[in-house]
């Protein structure tokens, strides 16, 4: 991968890239990881863009299948090692100054992988058609979803469940 693609195409995603990442992985080592992989994918599938959507559209989509299929794997590897020894406990790790902030993340990733992705995008400011077009679903039951995902998340940051 060229540096002046990276720094063209993928740097001024980057905020994209990083949240989709974060909601699917719980230690930094695993962020850094997905984020190369989302990097690598870019710059592998770039031909494949066929400017039917914004680029941005692009990278939010392949972000998550990318994310989404390393989270499959990893799901898989992980039952695997429990098979064969006690897994281990792993630390959320805190990477964001605003304790809020860090609070919100760890209730997300409480959330399914597909209403993840919906927040995410909501929290973009995306609109329902663009979330609907990114996640591939109609866009009329994208509102009724993000209100679902706002009370759940309500709910597990006021401790109510878990």
């Amino acid at each position: 991968m060229s540096i002046d693609f990276y720094n063209a195409q993928i740097l001024p995603y980057a905020g994209i890239i990083v949240k989709i990442c974060r909601a699917y992985t719980n230690s930094q080592e695993d962020f850094e990881d997905y984020y190369q992989e989302v990097c690598l994918q870019i710059w592998k599938s770039k031909e494949n863009f066929n400017q039917e959507s914004e680029w941005s559209t692009w990278i939010y989509r392949l972000s998550l299948n990318v994310c989404l299929t390393l989270l499959k794997k990893s799901k898989t590897s992980e039952k695997l090692k429990s098979e064969i020894q006690q897994p281990e406990l792993s630390e959320e790790s805190k990477v964001f100054e605003d304790e809020s902030i860090n609070q919100l993340y760890v209730a997300i990733k409480q959330l399914t992988e597909i209403d993840r992705a919906v927040i995410l995008l909501y929290l973009e400011e995306k609109t329902y058609e663009e979330i609907a077009n990114i996640i591939g679903t109609n866009p009329n039951n994208i509102g009724v979803r993000i209100k679902r995902i706002k009370e759940r998340l309500k709910k597990l940051l006021d401790g109510k469940i878990n």
